[in-house]
């Protein structure tokens, strides 16, 4: 499987709640819902339908797990909702228990990480998609576990918050495959890894 990584972000990073003013408030911040001006049906929407339709499973860290379970589950009867209720997801998390989990979804433990998505990765089947989980994708990056960055690039700028991008000083080159420009200013561009020769 493919792990594909999906992210509304900030010009400065910032990937923080960007759906809703209480999405997630840690560290004081205060612009949740910032992605709502820059949304465009056409450009953004349909990147999102297209990453849903080719995945065959969705990963999330516990945070927005917990967010996404709690909000998809009453939205059926909508096309996306069916499709995002029906795919299996996979949950990382060290607090969590199996008994924990509800909307279709199994445990790795936290302590199990990259042996559990590196047994994923090697699975037979399409793509595992990631949205928001900013420490989990950060994680997946630093072991080079991404095989696909898919990034919304909202024109504003936050001045501080999570960020999916690992701090460690390492240097990761990626090719830009598509970008495509929104009337909203968003720009949506597909990244992989470049492959070392």
């Amino acid at each position: 499987m493919r792990i594909v990584v999906s992210e509304f972000i900030s010009l400065d990073g910032v990937v923080q709640a960007p759906g809703g003013p209480q999405e997630d408030t840690d560290g004081g911040f205060a612009h949740g819902g910032w992605s709502h001006p820059f949304f465009d049906p056409e450009v953004v929407g349909g990147f999102f339908d297209e990453a849903l339709r080719t995945a065959e499973g969705l990963l999330f860290g516990r945070r927005t797990w917990q967010v996404m379970a709690g909000a998809w589950p009453e939205r059926a009867g909508d096309p996306f909702a069916d499709r995002m209720n029906a795919l299996p997801k996979h949950v990382v998390s060290g607090t969590l228990a199996e008994a924990d989990l509800t909307w279709n979804s199994t445990l790795i433990p936290a302590a199990d990480l990259l042996a559990g998505v590196r047994e994923l990765r090697a699975a037979e089947g399409g793509d595992l998609v990631v949205m928001g989980s900013p420490s989990l994708v950060r994680a997946l990056l630093a072991e080079g576990l991404v095989d696909e960055l898919r990034l919304v690039h909202m024109p504003v700028l936050l001045g501080g918050g999570k960020s999916i991008f690992p701090a460690d000083g390492g240097k990761r080159a990626l090719e830009l495959v598509s970008t495509v420009a929104a009337s909203t200013g968003a720009q949506v561009s597909v990244y992989r890894p470049v492959q070392d020769s």
